[in-house]
């Protein structure tokens, strides 16, 4: 088996459909620590006893598995990255988020998109580990690190967290990843529906609130093969099996898990390709329907 050089990432696993290629962008796995702490009630008995978590997205003891990374393809002639992640030298009062230094730009480029050449970055939503290479720093300032791009996400998204009561943490972050972006006049606002609306043929934003209240997820199409890219209205594929399961950074948890029935009703027993924004690898599946629920059923990276 050959192997990336040492001074050159790995490959990005990346998916086809029809004529469009997902490429995932690794950042970085999340600490052990991170599942319990984020769906506490994942807890190891419940998760021991779902057998098809293992071994991709759960270990023997019931620990989850969760990683960083964003996606990125071309679709309508516009080359596009949703979401981006934690970033670099960024102050974070997560210890594991804290002042990273990744190759997450040259795994980008290594995919294919390097960061002058990206025209689109979609934010499924505004928090830290979502936003995080928006951008980068220079000369002692935090600039966009994609110039040429145009940066979107949904105008309640960006108004709720305009009037909220924001603790230091989350204030920093705003300073560091997202007020630059608007400054420089990238960031655009969108109006998202009930049915979704369409950033070109093929690519479509979606109402997935409650995790925060402007939350969309991200429905890609080539051809005749669809995907949809989670952001984090599903965390973790424990959440299919028992989707009443929230994160404990949810604004609004009655709202959340609503919006994931229904986002698993509308995709059990369907083709369209799930990839979670931090699921593990393989990270992709199916939505199968299963008595009492769902769960996911992985489908392989098809590349590099």
């Amino acid at each position: 088996m050959s192997t990336a050089p040492a001074d050159r990432p790995a490959p990005a696993p990346s998916w086809t459909l029809g004529d469009v290629t997902v490429h995932r962008v690794d950042e970085i796995p999340l600490p052990p620590a991170t599942g319990a702490w984020l769906l506490p009630g994942a807890t190891p008995d419940l998760v021991t006893a779902e057998d098809w978590l293992r071994p991709h997205f759960a270990d023997a003891e019931g620990t989850l598995r969760l990683d960083s990374h964003s996606f990125a393809f071309t679709l309508g002639g516009l080359r596009v990255l949703v979401d981006t992640g934690i970033g670099n030298g960024k102050e974070r009062a997560n210890p594991a988020w804290h002042d990273l230094d990744t190759d997450y730009l040259r795994a980008l480029t290594a995919a294919g998109f390097p960061p002058d050449s990206v025209d689109l970055v979609i934010l499924t939503h505004l928090h830290a580990d979502h936003v995080g290479w928006n951008t980068r720093e220079a000369d002692g300032e935090w600039t966009p690190t994609f110039p040429r791009a145009r940066y979107l996400t949904s105008r309640t998204e960006r108004e709720f967290w305009a009037g909220y009561d924001m603790e230091e943490a989350r204030a920093q972050m705003f300073r560091d990843s997202v007020l630059p972006v608007e400054e420089a006049g990238l960031l655009d606002l969108v109006d998202i529906p009930a049915e979704g609306v369409d950033v070109v043929p093929g690519l479509r934003l979606l109402p997935t609130p409650g995790h925060t209240p402007g939350h969309i997820a991200v429905e890609l199409t080539g051809r005749d093969r669809t995907a949809l890219i989670t952001g984090d209205c599903v965390h973790h594929p424990v959440q299919f099996a028992h989707p009443g399961i929230g994160a404990c950074v949810d604004i609004d948890p009655r709202r959340s898990e609503t919006t994931r029935r229904a986002l698993l009703a509308s995709l059990a027993g369907t083709d369209t390709l799930v990839l979670g924004t931090h699921f593990a690898s393989p990270t992709a599946g199916r939505v199968v329907l299963r008595e009492g629920g769902y769960r996911l059923s992985p489908v392989p990276a098809d590349g590099p």
